[in-house]
């Protein structure tokens, strides 16, 4: 039996390309290398899938330290042949340290790297297995397919710390079998070794194979079979077709294996997730696996997870009906279509994951991608004018601007550079984005005319970014009482009478109003604000009899608003809360006046247009979490905080006023 063994690439007479400059291709990427790497390889195992697809690609990434079983295989095999110097291979000193850990990325329902195995040999359409091993720079051989020159298996080297990766993969052959293939490459950097016949330059670039003939080969067929489950890596079934790449020793940038592979889950999540829907009754068109030393990781659902619902959402806009398509009028051209969603949404807790793509706590933005539909990137657009307020865009490429899209990307495919183009190609690019742009300013409205200060309060918007919709605010803390600063609002009725009047609109809920008794008048705006209860709690008197008849001094009731409204999710519903109190004791009934503002509209909207939404209350909640959803509800007065949950109506900003009144007492 053939052992495998390494062979270093000399400096051939015609010259050669350093280890070094191929390392260098895929230039300073903005992202951290694991999320190049997952981008990169679904990219590559997106574009090798079988066409008919059997059913969804299978990928995984599978992290894991080496075990006792397998641990002296890896020695024994892996420094056979292998240079001696450190600097020049640093493998060896990764197998000698201690415990091996690994990285494997692999996939299934792919064709697998077939062809010819020799560069010199690959001169038909299948060249899968020189284009990743041997050859740099390929132009890409797969229509409409995600990935531009090869550059991006550069990646499975940088993020190896020596350098090495094993491929293992089984493809079909010519003949109509199929043939398991096993082949180890380091690629580090070039070097000068001293040797009896005196000092030979070598590449940089290794290979671990069949070193039996002039050019170092795969095993092949049982041999590779036999050293793949040496090595513990995971075999294929009997008709099954693929390659799994381990990088051996990853940089997993001072993560924990655990926290990487969580991290890695989120990655997939964020860069993948057109992949990961099912459209129009089909299944998706890859599935996703992720584990740690056997133990498998979740890999979130884009459509149960925020934001990325949103992104669905607007992936399932811009394919319907109401998707938009995007031109260029000079030169004329079809750029693609746009799907846009826009929601209110509490705020977002930032990840690393998405803190990569600049997302933190509010979406604004639109994801570019071409018809491989595997995301580019996502563009950020004007941030919209509430906190509670988000918006997401899903940008599709037409199929005749894909090689226009493809251009202007740079090595790792996570942007497009128009000017990297010359026209008229980076026009259509430039216009891609100028269209793009207008379609935001239109769903935020941003041209429309903001109502002056308002009467009512808008508390939906939590936020000082909608002050420029409602009026100003009086208030010194966090609570909110509408009344007037230090008075006293008294209620008087006779001794005998047991008739409750209801007070006006506005004062009902404490808001003065401009026809109120005090003859003051003033907004509240979305700030929050608090007044002193030290005279409003007090019991007061009415000065002199009425028509000779005594009276009494009663306290009318009233609001107390406590803090700013905020967002909840409550199980699949999110719910606009706020907590208030009736701090006048006695039995109460409230009830909800509910309102929409929409952003850059007049005025203030109670009833909806046609076949549109409104806030709806939900409920009444107590500090014990009971729920009460009648309306209007009766409530006892006192220290107790309640809170009002109000369902609010899609991309609108929501009022909400709680309105008070004493029960007759029977």
């Amino acid at each position: 039996m053939t052992e495998p063994r390494w062979f270093s690439q000399p400096y051939p007479p015609e010259g050669a390309s350093a280890a070094e400059g191929i390392r260098n291709q895929l230039g300073r990427p903005e992202l951290d290398l694991l999320t190049v790497l997952v981008r990169e390889s679904a990219q590559n195992s997106w574009d090798a899938r079988l066409t008919p697809s059997p059913g969804p690609v299978d990928y995984r990434m599978d992290i894991w330290t080496v075990g006792p079983a397998h641990a002296a295989a890896w020695r024994e095999l892996l420094l056979e042949g292998a240079p001696a110097g450190p600097e020049q291979f640093p493998l060896r000193e990764t197998l000698k340290r201690g415990p091996v850990r690994v990285l494997a990325v692999s996939d299934r329902g792919t064709r697998g790297l077939g062809g010819p195995t020799r560069a010199d040999n690959a001169v038909g359409p299948e060249r899968d297995f020189v284009s990743f091993i041997r050859n740099i720079g390929e132009p890409r051989d797969s229509a409409l397919g995600g990935g531009t020159y090869g550059f991006g298996k550069g990646i499975f080297y940088l993020a190896s710390r020596p350098g090495t990766i094993l491929v293992h993969s089984r493809c079909r052959t010519p003949q109509g079998g199929h043939e398991t293939r096993l082949i180890g490459c380091t690629l580090w950097k070039s070097y000068v070794a001293a040797e009896p016949q005196g000092d030979r330059r070598y590449t940089g670039r290794h290979w671990w194979g069949d070193t039996s003939g002039a050019v170092v080969e795969p095993l092949v067929g049982r041999l590779a079979e036999i050293t793949a489950r040496r090595l513990g890596l995971r075999p294929f079934e009997p008709d099954e077709t693929g390659t799994t790449i381990v990088v051996v020793d990853p940089n997993l940038d001072e993560l924990e294996p655990v926290a990487a592979a969580d991290y890695l889950t989120e990655t997939i999540a964020w860069h993948l997730w057109p992949k990961m829907i099912s459209t129009d009754g089909r299944p998706p068109a890859m599935r996703f696996t992720v584990t740690c030393d056997g133990v498998e990781h979740h890999v979130p659902d884009p459509r149960e997870t925020r934001p990325l619902d949103m992104f669905v959402a607007a992936y399932e806009t811009m394919t319907g009906p109401t998707g938009s398509d995007l031109h260029c009028l000079k030169p004329k051209r079809h750029l693609g279509r746009l799907g846009l969603v826009k929601r209110i949404m509490p705020p977002l807790e930032p990840t690393r994951a998405s803190r990569v793509i600049d997302i933190e706590d509010l979406v604004h933005h639109v994801c570019l991608m071409r018809p491989a539909e595997l995301v580019v990137t996502y563009r950020p657009g004007p941030k919209p004018p509430s906190v509670s307020q988000g918006y997401a865009g899903v940008f599709r490429g037409d199929e005749t601007m894909d090689e226009i899209y493809a251009q202007a990307e740079p090595p790792t495919h996570d942007a497009w550079h128009p000017q990297s183009l010359d026209r008229p190609e980076s026009t259509f690019v430039h216009t891609t984005f100028r269209r793009i742009d207008e379609a935001l300013q239109g769903l935020l409205s941003l041209g429309g005319v903001a109502r002056p200060g308002a009467s009512h309060v808008a508390l939906g918007a939590a936020s000082s970014l909608f002050s420029g919709l409602v009026g100003g605010a009086w208030g010194i803390g966090g609570a909110t009482a509408y009344a007037k600063p230090g008075s006293t609002a008294v209620r008087a009725r006779p001794q005998d009478s047991d008739e409750e009047q209801e007070s006006p609109r506005g004062a009902s809920s404490g808001r003065p109003t401009p026809n109120d008794a005090h003859g003051t008048h003033w907004s509240a705006g979305a700030e929050a604000v608090r007044s002193s209860d030290s005279t409003a709690d007090q019991h007061a008197s009415v000065d002199g009899p009425t028509n000779g008849a005594a009276v009494t001094a009663r306290r009318r009731p009233r609001v107390q608003y406590v803090g700013e409204p905020y967002y909840e999710d409550r199980e699949d519903d999110t719910v606009l809360v706020q907590e208030f109190r009736l701090p006048v004791p006695g039995l109460q009934r409230v009830r909800i006046d509910l309102a929409v503002t929409l952003p850059g509209a007049n005025g203030r909207e109670t009833d909806p247009p046609k076949g549109a939404s409104m806030p709806v209350l939900v409920g009444w909640e107590d500090e014990a979490g009971d729920l009460r959803t009648t309306e209007p509800c009766e409530i006892e007065g006192g220290d107790s905080l309640w809170r009002a949950l109000v369902r609010p109506a899609p991309d609108t900003m929501t009022e909400i006023d709680i309105k008070v009144e004493a029960v007759r007492s029977q």
